[in-house]
Order: structure tokens, then sequence, then C-alpha cells
């Protein structure tokens, strides 16, 4: 039987993580952080994205429980910024430092203003937004912003890599259910709306056994529509050289630029 727990409603990304997903998101990655980082890693390293030298400062922005942040710890990038509005997935990272002794430093900050809070201009070798994070922020000027921004961070030769869904070619019908993960006691299911040309709305679905009954805790939050097809210029026209942009698994395009063509 399965008894629901709260109705939708539709709330900005970050209040949704924090009444809903983030006690349950290293969950929904597998479950193993440092395996996950792993994959991570060989990810960024096929990409070309190394330290050039000691002291090579990295920022990722919306670190959650900290996959790309412990990989750029172990590509050896030093200091590693991890910036993210929850604090529960922070506190979740810390442990994972403290177990691997990584020179990652947690920041809970709103990751459209922590480069220009917490860096200088020039001084930053690598950016990461992955994990669909870019999706979350509140509009498309808010993505033209942080790129100028990351532009503005970065060293000449300096890396950025975006990982993000591309939701803008809409679906119709049951094509619009995707399930995310689903073990005994637990299940994650998500469905998508479309709010308008620049917006579509996730709903989630969980579900979790707890002595033989079923809960249902449900919430929604809206999701950037981006194409490569936008994204790419826009980087461009803040002073970056696109090298890569395809896709990748799970559905999730890759982008790596540079500043400078370096």
């Amino acid at each position: 039987m399965t008894e629901p727990s709260a109705t939708t409603a539709t709330t900005k990304a970050s209040t949704h993580y924090e009444t809903l997903l983030a006690e349950h998101f290293s969950w929904m990655l597998g479950g193993d952080i440092p395996a996950a980082a792993a994959q991570q890693t060989e990810l960024l390293r096929g990409l070309g994205v190394t330290p050039a030298g000691n002291g090579a400062t990295a920022v990722d922005l919306g670190c959650g429980p900290g996959t790309q942040s412990l990989a750029l710890a172990a590509l050896g990038f030093a200091p590693v910024m991890a910036v993210d509005t929850s604090a529960e997935l922070l506190a979740e990272l810390a442990v994972h430092v403290k177990e691997s002794g990584a020179g990652v430093r947690l920041v809970h900050a709103d990751l459209r203003t922590a480069l220009r809070e917490f860096t200088s201009p020039g001084t930053v070798s690598a950016v990461v937004c992955m994990g669909d994070t870019l999706t979350h922020l509140p509009t498309r000027a808010d993505v033209t912003a942080l790129l100028a921004d990351v532009a503005v961070a970065l060293s000449k030769g300096g890396h950025l890599v975006i990982t993000y869904r591309d939701l803008t070619a809409p679906l119709h019908g049951t094509d619009r259910f995707f399930p995310v993960r689903a073990t005994e006691d637990k299940l994650l299911t998500c469905f998508v709306e479309y709010a308008d040309e620049e917006t579509a709305t996730v709903h989630d679905l969980l579900h979790t056994r707890e002595g033989g009954t079923w809960q249902l805790r449900t919430g929604s939050y809206p999701k950037l529509r981006i194409a490569a097809s936008w994204l790419e210029p826009r980087c461009r026209e803040a002073g970056l050289t696109v090298r890569s942009s395809e896709m990748g698994q799970r559905g999730m395009r890759v982008l790596h630029a540079v500043r400078g063509g370096g």
C-alpha cells in the first residue's frame, strides 16, 4: 500500500534538494561515491583536464556529495573549492574528504556568485559544473553571466567542463517518464512537463518502504531547457574556446572549453 505524505508543489531547485533529494542523492548516484569519483576522474583525464603544476586551483560548482571534487583532487588539483547550496551534501562530502585526505575546501554558497566572491581573476586552472547542475539556474541570463565569471576566473588555457541534460526537444506521453533508480526499499521515478520555451518542470516521485509499507513523497522544480546550439556560442562570446561538445553517458551532454584557446 502506498500512502502519500505530501502533495506535489513546484519549488526552486535548491529547496527541492533540501526538502526531498539531498538525503537520497548519493543513493541516486549508485551509493558508492568513491567509485563514482573514480569514473569522473577518468572522464576528466580523457578530456585532458589535468593540472599544469603545483598550486593549480580547481572549482566544482554544484559539488553535491563530491564526485567531481574528489576526482579533481585525485588528478592533482590543489586546492579544490567545492561549492554547493546544500549544507547536507557538503557535510556528506566532508566525510569523504576526511577519509581520503583530499585537499578540498567546502564552500556553502550560490554558484552564481561563488567565483566572484572566492577567487581572483586569472587564478583558477579548472572550473567544472557537472551532473546537470547548470540547468538548475533560474534563467538563461544566469548561465550567460556565469560563463562570463568563469572566463574571468580562469587562467590562460584553464579548463571548463559542463555536463547537462538537453531538454529542448519535448517528449510526449509515457516517454516523459524516467526511472532513476530502484532498490529493495527505495524507488525514484521522475517525469517532465514543458512549462515554456525556456523551462521544463521536473516532477520527482520517491517511494520508500518503511516497516512493510510504501510511503510516497513528491516534489517538483524547474529546469532550464538548454541546447548545445545555444550554449556553445555563449561560451565563445565569453571568451572561451569550445574544444568538444558531444553526448556522453546517461543522456548527458559533455562540453569542454578552455580560456583563450590555450
